[in-house]
């Protein structure tokens, strides 16, 4: 739920309003994907899950990892 709501605070911001709010670390590694992490910067156990801000490559590593015939 938190990461909806921050996808949502942030969709539609420009590259400079990204940059200014600290977001392009983050923006370079996952573009518009939500990736959560702890406070300190440390994700939640990566082995899990991944996001790289596209929706179909979204989609198919969460069936890769799910053993979907893909």
């Amino acid at each position: 739920m938190v990461a909806s709501i921050v996808r949502q605070l942030t969709k539609g911001l420009s590259a400079e309003e990204l940059e200014a709010a600290g977001f392009a670390p983050y923006y370079v590694d996952h573009t518009g994907g939500i990736w959560p992490q702890a406070a300190g910067g440390i994700p939640f156990n990566a082995c899990e899950f991944q996001s790289k801000g596209d929706a179909l490559t979204d989609l198919f590593e969460d069936m890769a990892a799910e053993g979907a015939i893909v």
